[in-house]
């Protein structure tokens, strides 16, 4: 049986399940999880490993060469990078694109097991490996705790109160804090008093870690019970440190409080310092749950905080940086406005050119494709974030194409006194293949990007998959619902029949088509001139791979010369905050010194610590100054922070690299790769819109090394290490114990008193205790001199290669892909020795491994079309037909982007793709007709003709309702290059559709065109 005339014979089942769709889809909507982008794993993971005492390239050597070739025989791994400086080893390790999140837990099991088989092969000295697998997740939930007056240690328990609590809230994953300020115990013991008492200061070190460290206890049997014997003894306050007797020499016993200052004080110097607004802070971030629903897990939290106000102290403040849940609620609210705007487009347009009546119908077959695709979304657990909304509007005018083909048809075959019912039967059975083939192949346009492995292609893939759920919902829903509500409410017309093809529309294009196919070669010739006319133009279309964020919110980094202090460096980006906070449009701004902050934003990566780069995030009270306020930003550390760089960031959609234009140099000597990044510098910087450059080994540090005679040094039965030991206790503090608070565990450190440390000029005057003669020795008895060296602070590999990468970035304001095309000749024109290898990164790596990615799917895509096409006409040439149509589109597209003045972007990309498919599913709904045309007994001639005529309005309403439904989207950030893309590219389709295919047909055929 026909399923039309199934459906019009079972009409209360079909009502009563349509009404169950509408009402599923209201609840689906509000319970889909809301988030900002799509759901995305980043799949990396970082080992820390540290080695105390170790150069950069000691720690390259004898640690990351280790652990890296013990990492890469996992067969999971893309790629292994690691950082080598000294005293710590950082590898980040990359999964292959195919593994996706589920896996990933195994994965880092794989992981850590490799990585704790390797450690008894790393040298003594090295502290165990920390495996990290939560390098990728987002705090999206973003405040700074701050408090004038308040101590960082008061901060933090208030922070660690905030975080027990927000552990309990519904949807909070994990709760982080950044910024905090570690705590140690000083030990300060006068050099010449510990001389005069004959104190060892290994002895008094050994008391300081044995008197507070953990010992097994014994255990007795009482009676029935088995009781432990815990004695006490161990250190309960700083102030009992004092109380510690030590000695036993020439001095006698002693506490140590009699020869020691003893002291608890923040560690110095600090690792990392936050602000906001200029006053200290802390980093608390909260991340979701994977899957959860931002929106409702942010009100959660918000809700928990406002009750927690009356535990927080008087003075302290939450301030929030970055807010995940209420930009997810403007993106999703604007979405769906511009979805709401899209439907009355679209339905407005079916009113005008179809009629009250059929306009309404289709509108509500829309709404009824939109409530199951809802539903299908919730079942499938894909969010709403700004990709699947933004494929929703993309897909808007699509849905209604299946419909209109189905409403059209019943409703000519009513004007012509056919029946309804006769009409909707006879119109589902010839269209419901020809629908389907046409409907998969609109899906299949956009599978390439939706199955790459690639992480664009991850983040893109809610559009192939709420695309796919549409698409095949409005072809069910118009093969069943569609022809049932047109035979209720499509009446037969009083009186004769009339033509449905008699209006001045169908005669203005019947004209046109008879004057196109009357001059068939010259209508292809002008169209193959138009072609070669567009890919010449294409040429003067901007290119860029993904758009930067307009939010009102950019990213200032400040660099100083390797090795800097972290205090000078905090004192440049305060001067630097004091700006910026004097700027009237600055909303406000957040810093950290010595590294980067939370990734609070999918897009957003964290510099690693180095005390002489900081970074500030700069919250705009709107977008208008965004421009200004970055460019201001650089020029006020370029005119007031002389020895500092800086460097003002947008936040990247969709992702990103930290610099637009990068080249990596591959090979051994560190001093080759230095002179390659110094040549491609000097190339980078002499483009006219050159801004930013540097290269990721930073500049070469200074050191001081005593030139140790190491005779001497066991005669005196010492070591390099002990030597290491007292240059520590000199200046900064050794550790030699641990304090135990509670939870907290704080380092004993011993170090000299503050009148003892003169600094660099006194190194000769250091005191080195000598076990042999049990005298302190000074360093001048044990170092020939002195000298002050270079060496690498930083040392990069790439798949264990030696890897130097020179960053670059156009000035504020101009086209990177531009700037990247200007100098890549030239760059690769530096001749690299034998032995050395050159490549790209940057964007330019990122867009080729997000083409590269479409590239393996499209073949099968176009393969899977192709056999639709094939299958559905059984004919080469109607295939051919098709195919020499596709190409035709970059003729729309070239005029559409320049006229806009929007760039050919990997967005626009996808958009080309997907104008395949629909131009191919128009052009099979008229080659269609042309052949049933045929079969009803017409000659080619007005076979070809009739169809034309008779399928212009379902052709020209379905590419009206998506170029106008697309409307909303041209203004937004991310996919407005693609919704130019496919407006002008489906505007000139059309063309191609209803004009250019019937002429492909007369030539192909050989059709007599009457004169």
């Amino acid at each position: 049986m026909n399923i039309a005339q199934f459906c019009l014979n079972k009409k209360v089942v079909v009502l009563y399940l349509s009404v169950v769709i509408a009402l599923a889809g209201i609840a689906s909507y509000f319970k889909l999880g809301k988030l900002e982008d799509p759901d995305f794993t980043i799949k990396t993971a970082v080992v820390y490993t540290a080695y105390p005492g170790a150069t950069a390239e000691e720690v390259e050597q004898e640690v990351s060469d280790k652990i890296e070739e013990a990492i890469q025989k996992m067969g999971e791994v893309k790629r292994v990078k690691s950082l080598s400086r000294a005293d710590v080893s950082i590898i980040y390790v990359d999964i292959k694109d195919e593994y996706v999140a589920k896996e990933l837990p195994q994965i880092w099991d794989i992981l850590r097991r490799k990585v704790n088989d390797v450690q008894s092969s790393l040298p003594p000295g090295v502290q165990p490996s920390v495996v990290n697998d939560d390098y990728g997740d987002v705090y999206g939930q973003f405040f700074a705790l701050v408090g004038d007056g308040y101590s960082y240690r008061e901060l933090k328990d208030h922070a660690d109160k905030l975080k027990r609590e927000l552990l309990l809230v519904k949807g909070v994953a994990s709760v982080a804090i950044t910024g905090d300020q570690p705590e140690g115990i000083y030990v300060e013991i006068s050099r010449a008093r510990a001389a005069s008492l004959g104190l060892s200061p290994s002895d008094i070190y050994s008391v300081l870690n044995q008197q507070n460290a953990l010992s097994p206890v014994a255990k007795v049997e009482v009676g029935d019970d088995y009781l432990r014997i815990d004695p006490t003894g161990a250190i309960k306050s700083v102030e009992e440190i004092g109380d510690v007797m030590i000695g036993g020499g020439p001095g006698g016993v002693i506490r140590l409080k009699d020869v020691a200052t003893i002291e608890r004080r923040y560690v110095d110097p600090p690792t990392l310092l936050m602000r906001y607004n200029g006053h200290p802070a802390l980093g608390i971030g909260v991340s979701t749950v994977n899957g959860g629903n931002v929106v409702d897990m942010g009100l959660a939290v918000d809700k928990r905080l406002k009750e927690l106000v009356e535990i927080t102290p008087v003075g302290m403040e939450l301030e929030p940086i970055y807010l995940q849940a209420q930009e997810v609620t403007k993106a999703v609210n604007g979405f769906i406005i511009n979805l709401a705007e899209s439907l009355v487009i679209v339905v407005g347009v079916l009113v005008v050119f179809m009629g009250m009546t059929s306009g309404l119908l289709i509108g509500g077959i829309l709404l009824l494709t939109i409530a199951a695709t809802f539903v299908t979304m919730l079942f499938a657990g894909i969010t709403m974030q700004s990709v699947s909304l933004a494929s929703l509007i993309i897909a808007l005018g699509m849905l209604v194409d299946n419909a209109i083909v189905v409403t059209e048809g019943v409703l000519i075959g009513v004007q012509k006194g056919e029946g309804g019912a006769k009409a909707a039967v006879r119109t589902i059975a010839g269209n419901i293949w020809p629908l389907l083939g046409a409907t998969i192949i609109a899906i299949m346009a956009f599978s390439a990007i939706g199955l790459s492995p690639d992480s664009t292609g991850e983040f893109c893939k809610s559009l192939f998959q709420v695309v796919g759920i549409s698409l095949l919902w409005s072809w069910v829903l118009a093969i069943t619902v569609t022809p049932l509500l047109a035979v209720m409410v499509l009446k037969d017309p009083e009186g004769e029949p009339e033509d449905p093809y008699k209006g001045k529309f169908f005669k203005a294009y019947r004209s046109v088509l008879l004057t196109a196919l009357k001059n068939a070669k010259l209508t292809a010739a002008i169209m193959a001139g138009s072609l070669v006319l567009a890919v010449w133009g294409f040429q003067f279309v901007d290119k860029s791979f993904m758009p930067q964020d307009a939010a009102p919110r950019f990213t200032v980094d400040l660099w100083r010369a390797s090795g800097a202090s972290i205090y000078r460096t905090s004192s440049d980006m305060a001067k630097l905050e004091a700006y910026l906070l004097s700027r009237p449009d600055v909303e406000a701004v957040a810093s950290t010194v010595g590294g980067g902050t939370l990734r609070f934003t999918l897009t957003y990566t964290a510099e690693d610590s180095d005390p002489a780069y900081a970074q500030a995030v700069v919250i705009l009270k709107d977008s208008n100054t965004l421009m200004d306020a970055m460019i201001g930003a650089e020029e006020f550390v370029r005119e007031n922070l002389p020895g500092a760089s800086a460097q003002a960031i947008r936040f990247s959609k969709g992702g990103g690299s930290q610099a637009k234009v990068q080249v990596r140099y591959q090979g051994q000597n560190p001093a080759v790769l230095r002179s390659l990044g110094e040549q491609a510098m000097a190339v980078l910087a002499s483009d006219y819109q050159s801004g930013s450059i540097r290269t990721d080994w930073q500049q070469m540090e200074k050191v001081i090394r005593p030139i140790v005679m190491e005779n001497q040094m066991r005669n005196f039965g010492l070591s390099r290490a002990e030597i290491n030991q007292a240059l520590m206790v000199s200046y900064q503090g050794r550790p030699v114990g641990v304090y135990r608070e509670g939870n907290r565990l704080l380092n004993i450190y011993s170090r000299l008193p503050d009148r003892e440390r003169d600094g660099v000029d006194n190194l000769r005057t250091v005191q080195v205790w000598s076990p042999l003669t049990g005298k302190m020795v000074p360093l001048t008895s044990l170092v020939s001199g002195v000298s002050t060296e270079f060496e690498n602070p930083i040392i990069r590999r790439r798949d264990r290669e030696r890897t130097l990468t020179v960053m670059a970035d156009p000035v504020i304001g101009a086209n990177s892909t531009a700037y990247f095309d200007r100098v890549r000749s030239k760059v690769e024109a530096i001749p690299i020795p034998h032995g050395y290898k050159m490549e790209w990164g940057g964007e330019y790596e990122s867009s080729k491994d997000a083409q590269d990615g479409i590239k393996k799917m499209l073949p099968l895509s176009l393969v899977v079309m192709l056999s639709i096409i094939v299958m559905l006409f059984n004919s080469m040439k109607q295939t051919a037909i098709i195919v020499i149509c596709l190409p035709m589109n970059i003729v729309g597209v070239t005029v559409g982007l320049l006229v806009f003045g929007k760039s050919f972007s990997f967005m626009a990309l996808l958009g080309v793709l997907s104008l395949m498919g629909m131009l191919i599913k128009n052009a099979i709904v008229l080659i269609d007709q042309v052949n049933l045309n045929q079969e009803a007994g017409m000659t080619p001639y007005d076979a070809v003709v009739d169809s034309g005529v008779s399928r212009l309005r379902p052709v020209a309403m379905a590419a009206g309702t998506t170029v106008l439904g697309m409307i909303p989207l041209v203004t937004d950030v991310l996919f407005g290059s693609m919704a130019v893309t496919i407006m002008c590219g489906l505007t000139f389709a059309t063309v191609l559709t209803l004009v250019f295919v019937p002429v492909l047909f007369v030539l192909f055929y050989g059709i007599k065109v009457p004169e």
